[in-house]
């Protein structure tokens, strides 16, 4: 018996938000065109794969990665299926890990599994994303923002001259 749990698609989760083993199923199924496959392939002469790992990933920024200030990293990338236009492709994102941040107390790490399925609920694509989601209240200085040096850039008071 599985104890996986499903959680309606909304935008933006902060780390607080994420929990271990949901899954969420992207809003949003799209449908590869012909023209798709010549537009991406003309530039690269090559039938890419990377389309529709691009195609998935960015399903998934509404739930996933909307708050995120970094990207650590996509692993394990995985093409099950070929992809041919006409295929309308879906996604969803099952949570299989979060910690936070030892350095930095305004974000923490979620891996998250992305799986894209075609209308036939062929697998055609998996991979690991490890997004670093900021935390809901974190407080975030506009003069200083997270990660940048004291004095660094625009400051209050500078003058345009």
């Amino acid at each position: 018996m599985s104890n996986t749990h499903i959680e309606a698609g909304w935008e933006g989760r902060f780390y607080e938000n994420v929990t271990v083993g949901d899954v969420y199923k992207h809003p949003y199924g799209r449908t590869v065109t012909e023209t798709d496959d010549v537009w991406f392939t003309n530039p690269t002469m090559n039938v890419n794969g990377t389309f529709i790992l691009a195609l998935a990933a960015g399903m998934s920024v509404m739930d996933v990665s909307m708050n995120a200030t970094a990207n650590l990293g996509d692993d394990d990338i995985r093409h099950h299926s070929q992809v041919s236009h006409g295929d309308t492709i879906f996604a969803e994102s099952k949570v299989l890990s979060k910690r936070e941040s030892e350095s930095r107390d305004h974000v923490g790490m979620v891996t998250t599994e992305l799986r894209a399925y075609n209308q036939n609920n062929d697998l055609v694509l998996s991979l690991e994303r490890t997004p670093v989601l900021k935390r809901e209240n974190a407080d975030v200085s506009p003069d200083q923002p997270p990660g940048w040096p004291e004095g660094v850039g625009t400051q209050q008071g500078d003058s345009d001259d």
